[in-house]
């Protein structure tokens, strides 16, 4: 089953997790976003589910003003990925339980397998507070940092910090 926005508060709540919502019409873009978020503190970011040829899914989350480079990424020693695109819709909805425009870190709370990497960029860790969608593209969720890593370790991954500007 998919978990709603109630659920995803109702589990930061339990975790003791503080975090502030914000509503907003729909953004699929980041552009979206600048141009609607008003003054919603701490660092915006982006979210990317990316996959490789022998099915090794990627959640690649960073500032909303750095690239991506996929080709980068895959050469990256550490990972033990192929060359990275991005993964289907129907793989976004079966796997993060979202539709594009929402991608988020909060969706690992709809991630029931092991095949999923995922990727923190170290300069977006580097903002004492970070936003995020909440399952879906209507609102923005502001949290702690430390909480984020919190949240994305109570599901047992071990995220992998990267510094996208060095790839």
């Amino acid at each position: 089953m998919v978990a709603t926005e109630e659920d995803l508060f109702r589990l930061l709540d339990n975790l003791n997790i503080e975090t502030k919502t914000y509503r907003h019409p729909p953004l699929y873009t980041v552009e979206d976003s600048q141009s609607l978020r008003g003054e919603i503190p701490g660092g915006h970011c982006k979210s990317l589910f990316l996959k490789d040829k022998k099915n090794n899914f990627i959640l690649a989350v960073l500032s909303e003003d750095r690239r991506l480079d996929m080709k980068a990424l895959s050469d990256f020693e550490g990972l033990k990925v192929g060359r990275l695109s991005f993964a289907s819709e129907e793989r976004m909805i079966d796997m993060l339980g979202i539709i594009p425009g929402s991608v988020t870190p909060f969706s690992l709370i709809n991630v029931d397998n092991d095949e999923l990497i995922v990727i923190l960029d170290k300069g977006m860790l580097e903002q004492e507070y970070l936003n995020y969608h909440p399952l879906h593209n209507e609102a923005t969720t502001t949290i702690h940092r430390d909480d984020l890593i919190k949240f994305i370790e109570h599901f047992g991954f071990k995220p992998i910090i990267l510094d996208f500007d060095q790839l």
